[in-house]
């Protein structure tokens, strides 16, 4: 009993015209606690458009997470709650503000955004500084899990290098197991939500959970190539031309 995963980030067609790699970066992995329950790690991120080293700022981000989380795991018992939230954004603002100090930069530089998600068999923790955006399912059907961010004006929005990141950090807790979770950068967030209600558009994810559960243990190592396809296909370029993440997980009891 495990999550199964899928995720990939292909980039824009607009970066792809300036001749610009992809900004955006993501990870998911499932690691085993001491009580031999999994738990499922899970990260986002998408360097600012406007930072010169954004997608550079977003690789970190994503490492700094993810090496957390494995201190934790190595460490035992840790709760899932707004203390682990907090922690993992410092330490992703220590990894990018060490990352400027060392190029001489500023890390407004290396600006990006992160939204993550955190679940074992006693609950599920969701934090997000920026748009985006992460979609669960904990038994009571899909939902989204926190208001993707806007910023002071059209088009803007938070950084976790921003000052005030660790007081805009945004976090939702659930007491359960999430079955079936989706996170996702900007570039995906108008094909995955209904924008005027904030909730999920459900015939979006409905094939990709489908196909998931679905899948056989041959056909599992087909899902991401198939993620990535769909990511960088005419009907989703069509209507963004912005890098594009989506990182999903299902729980297969």
């Amino acid at each position: 009993m495990t999550w199964r995963l899928v995720y990939a980030s292909e980039v824009g067609t607009s970066h792809a015209h300036a001749g610009t790699p992809c900004q955006d970066s993501c990870w998911a992995q499932v690691d085993q606690l001491a009580d031999g329950q999994p738990l499922l790690s899970l990260f986002v991120a998408d360097g600012a458009g406007s930072a010169a080293k954004g997608g550079e700022g977003a690789e970190l981000a994503i490492e700094a997470a993810a090496s957390l989380i494995a201190k934790k795991v190595k460490q035992g018992e840790f709760g899932l709650g707004d203390t682990l939230a907090t922690d993992i954004v410092l330490a992703v603002r220590e990894r990018i503000y060490a990352a400027a100090e060392i190029e001489r930069l500023k890390a407004r530089d290396f600006a990006c955004t992160l939204l993550g998600v955190l679940s074992t068999s006693t609950g599920t923790l969701v934090l997000q500084v920026g748009d985006g955006g992460v979609v669960v399912d904990t038994g009571a059907g899909l939902e989204v899990a926190v208001v993707p961010m806007s910023g002071e004006y059209a088009n803007m929005t938070h950084f976790v290098t921003d000052e005030d990141a660790v007081t805009v950090l945004a976090t939702k807790s659930y007491p359960d197991r999430a079955l079936k979770v989706a996170a996702f950068t900007d570039g995906v967030q108008r094909l995955a939500l209904n924008m005027a209600t904030n909730t999920p558009h459900e015939p979006f994810f409905s094939p990709f959970f489908n196909g998931m559960a679905k899948a056989t243990a041959e056909q599992e190592d087909q899902l991401q190539g198939l993620l990535v396809k769909f990511l960088g296909s005419q009907p989703v370029n069509e209507r963004t031309d912005d890098d594009k993440t989506l990182a999903l997980a299902l729980w297969r009891a």
